[in-house]
C-alpha cells in the first residue's frame, strides 16, 4: 500500500544545527530511487549532496532554494510503494551512518499541494524562482503576480520597476561565509595575535620548482612554489616542535601536537575554506605534491567534504596569488600559527655583493602569543625563510 515518507534534513556528521538549500535535483512527480541525489545543501563547512533513502515519487518539496533549514526539519515528501522501514532496521541515509531518528517509522500524511497557498506566510514560487530572487536580492513578498505562483517574468518585471536603494546594496551571508565571519571574529578576540614579517630571496625555490616539474617522479603532478612552502613549514615544525600546539582554555594548558594536519586556505565561490592534508609530515615530497593538488582541485570545484576541514593544526594562506605582497593573517580557531605568503616577484636584491634582479617574496607568520613567544616565532619564521632561500641544501640536511 502506498505511503508518504517525510525526508528530514539530516545532521551530516558535523553537529551543525542548520543548512542552506542550494539546488534541488528533483521536482514534484519525479520518480526517485535509493541513493539518487535529492538536493544539494550548504552547511557552515561545505556543500553536501543528500541522497534519497527511499524508492518512490516526489510528492512535495517543502522548502525552496535559498532557504535556511534547521536540522531535523521536513524538506521533501516521497510517496513510496511499500511500508516504511521499522526503527533499527539498518536502513540509513547513505553516507551519514545509521541513526534511529533517521529510520524510525514516520507518521503517515497525505500529500499536500506542491505550491504553498497564498496567505500562509510564504509567497508561492518554485525553487528555481526562489533562487533567482535570492540571487537578485528580491523579497518575493513584494513581487506582484497574476497567476497561481510567482514566475521568473514576475521577478524580472519587479527588478525593472524597483530602483536600487541609493548608496548601498545588501547581501545575505550564510553557510561557509557566515561560519568564516564567526570564526575569524572569535579568533581575533580570543587569541592574542602577533605577526612577524620576513622578506626572502626565493630565486632558488623557483629554480627547484622548474627542476621538479621535469623530474620523472613528478610526472602528471602539478608542482608549484606552494609545495616547497609547505615543505618549509613542515621542516620548521620538525626543528621547533613546541610551535605546534593548541591552547586548552578550560584547563589553562598548552597541548602539544604530534601529527601535522596542514591546512591550506582556499578562496572558493562560496567563501574561504581551509581544508587540510592529514599527517602531512609523513608524506614524501611527491606524496605531498599529490595531496596538495587533490586538495586545491577539490576545493576549487566545491567538492571538499566536511571531514577534510576538521582537525587542522597549522595553516598556509597564499595571498600572493592575488598580487598582494604581504598580509597579517588571522589564526584559525584552535591553531597556534598561520603563514601568509606574498607574491613572488623580481626585485633588486643584494646577491654576492652586487645588486641583481632576484625572485623575492615576503612571508608573514601570525601566532598565538599564549603558545609562542617572540623568540620561538622568529626562529620558526627564519627556518621557513632559510628553506625557501636554499631548498636543495636545507631539505637535504633536514
Amino acid at each position: 500500500m502506498p505511503t508518504t515518507e517525510t525526508f528530514r534534513l539530516p545532521d551530516v556528521g558535523e553537529g551543525l544545527t542548520e543548512a542552506d538549500i542550494l539546488t534541488w535535483h528533483v521536482a514534484v512527480g519525479d520518480a526517485v530511487t535509493v541513493n539518487r541525489t535529492l538536493v544539494e545543501v550548504e552547511t557552515a563547512k561545505a556543500a553536501v549532496e543528500l541522497p534519497c533513502p527511499f524508492d518512490g515519487t516526489v510528492a512535495e518539496i517543502l522548502v525552496g532554494e535559498g532557504d535556511t533549514v534547521a536540522v531535523g526539519s521536513p524538506i521533501v515528501t516521497i510517496t513510496t510503494a511499500t511500508e516504511p522501514a521499522e526503527e533499527g532496521s539498518g536502513d540509513v541515509l547513505v553516507g551519514y551512518g545509521t541513526s534511529a531518528s533517521a529510520t524510525r517509522r514516520r507518521r503517515r500524511r497525505a500529500p499536500e499541494p506542491a505550491t504553498p497557498a497564498v496567505g500562509n506566510g510564504r509567497p508561492p514560487a518554485t525553487p528555481p524562482v526562489r533562487k533567482m530572487a535570492k540571487d537578485a536580492g528580491v523579497d518575493l513578498a513584494e513581487v506582484a503576480y497574476e497567476g497561481e505562483r510567482i514566475s521568473r517574468e514576475d521577478v524580472r518585471r519587479h527588478l525593472e520597476q524597483e530602483p536600487e536603494p541609493a548608496g548601498e546594496t545588501r547581501e545575505r551571508i550564510a553557510g561557509v561565509r557566515k561560519a568564516t565571519a564567526a570564526a575569524v571574529t572569535t579568533s581575533a578576540f580570543t587569541a592574542p595575535h602577533v605577526t612577524e614579517f620576513l622578506t626572502v630571496d626565493a630565486t632558488e625555490t623557483m629554480a627547484t620548482v622548474a627542476v621538479l616539474k621535469e623530474h620523472p617522479a613528478f610526472a602528471g603532478v602539478r608542482v608549484t612554489p606552494l609545495l616547497l612552502v609547505a615543505r618549509a613549514v613542515l621542516s620548521a615544525i620538525r626543528h621547533h616542535p613546541e610551535v605546534h600546539a593548541r591552547w586548552d582554555e578550560a584547563n589553562q594548558e598548552i597541548v602539544r601536537l604530534r601529527t601535522v594536519n596542514l591546512g591550506i586556505a582556499a578562496a572558493t565561490p562560496r567563501g574561504l575554506i581551509v581544508p587540510n592534508v592529514p599527517d602531512a609530515g609523513s608524506l614524501t615530497l611527491v606524496g605531498l605534491a599529490r595531496a596538495l593538488e587533490e586538495l586545491t582541485t577539490t576545493a576549487r570545484e566545491g567538492r571538499t567534504t566536511p571531514e577534510r576541514m576538521r582537525g587542522g593544526t597549522v595553516t598556509i594562506t597564499n595571498v600572493g596569488v592575488f598580487g598582494v605582497d604581504a598580509a597579517t593573517p588571522i589564526l584559525n580557531p584552535g591553531e597556534s600559527a598561520i603563514l601568509g605568503v606574498g607574491r613572488i616577484a623580481r626585485r633588486p636584491w643584494e646577491y654576492h655583493g652586487e645588486v641583481a634582479l632576484r625572485e623575492v617574496t615576503t612571508l608573514s607568520l601570525s601566532f598565538d602569543h599564549r603558545l609562542v613567544d617572540g623568540e620561538l616565532g622568529s626562529r620558526v619564521l627564519a627556518r621557513i625563510g632559510a628553506v625557501l632561500s636554499d631548498p636543495a641544501r636545507e631539505l637535504l640536511l633536514d
